[in-house]
């Protein structure tokens, strides 16, 4: 009877594991206690890559406060040598420049994220999508005309105009929005006429150059732009949120990124007014070309919140209104972080052909209305 009971078992264990793998009856032996391989590979992510994620993480969390404790640090163990060049003439022009430009250009940057968080978080894409008209060509001027009385960032629009395509509207109408909502808003148009108090027409001409970007954009999409360069976002923005949360998100995300453009702009703008000297920038002010170009690049690397950067311009006296007006429409429409923010959302195949199109339709656009009406 053992002997049997001991055959009976060994062609059972034969037959259940000969078919999975054909190993030999005397490799069944590990491979029928191989559960235990699975609690090992269990650890191996354990071990491996969790901790290795959690430690990424906690260092993400600690290098934020562990550098500004630094910088809190050296500041007090240097507090001598720098109180001594913060009172040196220069450091004094660089910093009246640099905070005039902060405190006249917060309320309205404060005052457009929220209003862009309203409308991205509480007006639904499908608004957009019905009130459009339904042909490409007329639906490009209305798209174009909506961003006038929609305040909202460059941050914001480039989601909005992914749920637009998402939602049905033809990608031409989203494009010119897209263009438009960060330019010609109420929000920014208010900012532009208190930087420029003694030139009123800064503010008509910037509106109409801005427009007619965001339309001709449009129009050149509908008619030699091609689906496969455009890759539709697969999902909203604030998929998954409540109403109150998506809206505070909105709210930090742009803040944070807004703000952040905008001391670095002011930075850049209060050593071009104290610490270039005068006459580098006299050369490319006093070129009519060279001085639109430069103001037109300048615009695209400091990449300042379009409700902020009317007094930054503002405060580059040494350049023509006609340069100026060129930073003020090329900035809400293409820079670094619209690229970037553009190639993620659309992709980079439509980013590479959008942004350059762009860069010299609103070149040649605004120092043309700026010759006309400045």
């Amino acid at each position: 009877m053992p002997p049997r009971t001991t055959g009976g078992t060994g062609p059972v264990a034969i037959t259940k594991t000969a078919p999975q793998d054909g190993a030999e009856p005397g490799d069944t032996a590990p491979a029928a206690p191989g559960d235990g391989k699975q609690p090992g590979d269990g650890k191996q992510p354990d071990d491996g890559k969790q901790p290795d994620d959690g430690k990424q993480e906690e260092a993400r969390h600690l290098n934020s406060p562990l550098i500004l404790t630094l910088l809190l640090l050296t500041a007090v163990m240097f507090q001598d040598p720098i109180r001594g060049a913060l009172a040196a003439p220069v450091m004094q022009s660089w910093m009246t420049v640099f905070v005039a430009v902060m405190v006249q250009a917060l309320p309205f940057l404060v005052l457009g994220v929220l209003l862009s968080a309203a409308i991205a978080v509480f007006v639904p894409p499908s608004f957009f999508a019905r009130a459009l008209p339904k042909h490409p060509a007329l639906a490009v001027p209305v798209a174009g005309a909506a961003g006038a009385v929609l305040p909202g960032c460059e941050c914001a629009s480039v989601p909005v105009a992914g749920a637009l395509v998402r939602r049905g509207v033809t990608p031409a109408a989203a494009l010119a929005f897209l263009l438009s909502a960060p330019a010609i808003n109420p929000i920014v148009l208010t900012a532009t006429a208190v930087a420029f108090p003694g030139n009123p027409e800064m503010v008509l001409a910037r509106f109409v150059a801005s427009l007619l970007v965001a339309c001709s954009m449009g129009w050149l999409w509908h008619r030699l732009g091609r689906t496969d360069w455009l890759r539709p976002p697969a999902r909203a923005s604030y998929e998954g949120q409540s109403k109150g949360a998506a809206f505070w998100g909105s709210v930090r995300h742009d803040v944070t990124h807004a703000g952040g453009f905008l001391v670095v702009g002011a930075m850049a703008a209060a050593t071009l007014k104290a610490v270039v000297p005068a006459d580098w920038l006299g050369v490319a002010a006093g070129h009519p070309v060279l001085s639109v170009l430069f103001l037109a690049a300048l615009a695209v690397l400091l990449s300042i919140c379009s409700e902020a950067d009317a007094f930054v311009a503002a405060s580059l006296t040494q350049f023509s209104l006609t340069a100026r007006l060129t930073f003020l429409v090329v900035g809400p429409m293409i820079d670094l972080k619209l690229f970037a923010m553009q190639a993620g959302t659309f992709g980079r195949a439509f980013a590479l052909r959008f942004a350059p199109a762009t860069f010299a339709l609103a070149v040649v656009v605004s120092a043309l209305t700026g010759t006309v009406l400045l």
